[in-house]
């Protein structure tokens, strides 16, 4: 019986820990296979087969699916130019000119939507669930704004295509992949970065901007302690001038000092014809819409770190990622973050030594990272079983994963997520948000949970409702409804969200609580499970979704 409760108390770890925690059937299936054996399929997620109609329904996400020069073309580039003909039409009144592209903005959010609602439809319900986990936790590794200017448009794009596809590979294709979307050019404003007195110097390209170089090494590489200095950051700066997005037309004049996507009004116009590519060099213009511009690049030598940069074009940056890539601060700062997501807030430090030497040794692949650390003695420890608060992300997604309950409308869900200070891409500082206890517990915060778990435990979120229509296209003929976006420009938007029973009875079919224990392998306390059997059967499903065990991962 003691091997049984272990082996039980094993199973839910791992599905707690590589997964956004156990759906119905999932305790039942790594029972069957062995923790273990979970473990290997999860590194593997190729082996592991989608269900068609999960594929289906993000397939249907279009815009999930656009590179972002489409995305410019298709839903920016028309309120630029709205906002051009009002402002010519209304003499400048401002009014006039929100009033003109209010439809458009409206039509714009669908964007966003749709990359909201993929994120949590993979995570919810999509069977490789660690390449799941592994995607939330390098997009807020290199977290972009999507509340910033392009960015709203863009950000869905930039998980798609340049974290997505890498989440278990080597580091150093995730930081190029990163280092050459638009998205993060745009976010930490290296697109501007522009070598003093280069020949493209002008207007608002000319000067040097820090910031992305700044952030690639605090942040995504070696960490505020990984030994670097200010001349690094400025060598590095240097030696990412040029790198960013094609430059707007007309120079520096009034034109282009607009905010956000109106002062890229006419960046990708020269991009549809093909032939100015050349103007620039084979190296200039990426399929994403990245771009090189070498009349803003500084062609001097620099030293990085203690190594000799010749000044040689994009090639420069090209070596400087790989200078990031394999040096042991790098390895050490990756090392510590994953074990405090995976295993503990304060990983124990033999394991992040061992982890780092497996990834020097592998040259940054992150598939033997995490393997090492999910056969250590360190991960499989009990005491750390169930010790990781979860963030209001997990805690959300995890409540409907153990329901089991379809989902059309995802509304609720993100709403939830914003009210408890955690909205989906919507993090302003691009040291993304924390996922230790101290973070996220206080009491403003658990009552928040306590009301979502009822809610959801009684069937009174609309989430079998069909998808909310706002973002319905003006010309469509149906009246169009003024929702709060996904994601609101300045970051303060909320959506509003009504917990309490409505008039007419459940709003969803409410979780069974008997199905919903078994799901979560009947892990509870005495004093648990106690309350749920005392409780009247409305409300057992709320008190096992609030319980402290279930905040707990």
């Amino acid at each position: 019986m003691a091997f049984e409760a272990s082996k039980q108390d094993r199973i839910l770890h791992v599905l707690n820990r590589l997964a956004f925690g156990p759906r119905p059937g999932d305790f039942e299936h790594v029972s069957a296979t062995g923790p273990e054996r979970y473990v290997q399929e999860q590194l593997h997620p190729e082996s592991i087969a989608i269900p068609s109609d999960l594929t289906d329904r993000v397939n249907d996400l279009h815009t999930l699916h656009m590179s972002p020069i489409a995305l410019f073309i298709e839903y920016q580039r028309p309120i630029n130019l709205a906002r051009k003909d009002a402002k010519a039409d209304a003499g400048g009144d401002k009014n006039a000119v929100k009033d003109a592209t209010k439809d458009l903005r409206i039509k714009q959010r669908v964007v966003m939507r749709e990359a909201v609602e993929a994120r949590m439809m993979r995570a919810i319900e999509g069977p490789r669930q660690l390449q799941e986990v592994m995607t939330a936790f390098w997009f807020n590794h290199f977290n972009v704004f999507a509340g910033k200017g392009l960015d709203l448009i863009w950000t869905g794009a930039f998980e798609e295509t340049a974290i997505r596809p890498h989440t278990l590979g080597k580091f150093r294709t995730i930081l190029g992949a990163t280092a050459h979307h638009p998205a993060m050019m745009f976010y930490l404003d290296n697109w501007q970065n522009t070598a003093p007195n280069s020949p493209g110097s002008k207007g608002k390209f000319e000067g040097i901007n820090e910031n992305y170089a700044r952030e690639l090494m605090e942040l995504h590489t070696l960490g505020v302690n990984g030994g670097y200095t200010q001349a690094d950051v400025i060598a590095l700066a240097h030696i990412l001038t040029g790198w960013g997005l094609p430059k707007p037309g007309g120079g520096g004049g009034a034109e282009n000092r607009r905010e956000g996507g109106e002062r890229m009004a006419g960046m990708f116009q020269f991009m549809r014809r093909r032939q100015n590519f050349g103007r620039f060099g084979a190296a200039a213009a990426d399929p994403s819409g990245f771009y090189f511009d070498e009349s803003r690049h500084d062609f001097s030598s620099q030293t990085f770190l203690g190594h000799q940069i010749e000044g040689g074009g994009i090639e420069e940056g090209e070596h400087a990622l790989d200078v990031l890539a394999r040096s042991p601060a790098t390895a050490k700062h990756l090392s510590f973050k994953l074990a405090q997501y995976f295993v503990a807030d304060d990983p124990p430090k033999a394991l992040v030594e061992r982890m780092a030497q497996r990834y020097l040794a592998t040259d940054g692949e992150t598939r033997a990272v995490l393997e090492t650390m999910f056969t250590s003695a360190e991960f499989w420890d009990p005491r750390n079983y169930g010790a990781k608060f979860k963030t209001p992300y997990e805690y959300v997604i995890s409540c409907v994963r153990a329901t089991g309950v379809p989902i059309r409308n995802y509304r609720p869900l993100y709403g939830t997520m914003q009210i408890l200070g955690m909205p989906l891409y919507a993090c302003q500082t691009p040291n993304g948000y924390a996922n230790t206890q101290d973070a996220w517990l206080n009491p403003d915060a658990m009552m928040t949970r306590l009301s979502f778990a009822t809610a959801l435990g009684s069937g009174n979120l609309p989430l079998e409702n069909p998808p909310f229509e706002e973002d319905a296209d003006a010309g469509g003929g149906g009246e169009m409804r003024h929702e709060p976006p996904a994601v609101a420009r300045n970051g303060a938007g909320k959506v509003n969200i009504n917990f309490d029973p409505g008039p007419h009875g459940p709003k969803m079919t409410p979780p069974d609580p008997v199905q919903l224990a078994a799901t979560l392998g009947d892990y509870f306390s005495p004093a648990t499970a106690n309350a749920v059997e005392a409780s009247p059967t409305n409300l057992r499903a709320p008190l096992i979704l609030g319980s402290p065990e279930f905040m707990k991962r």
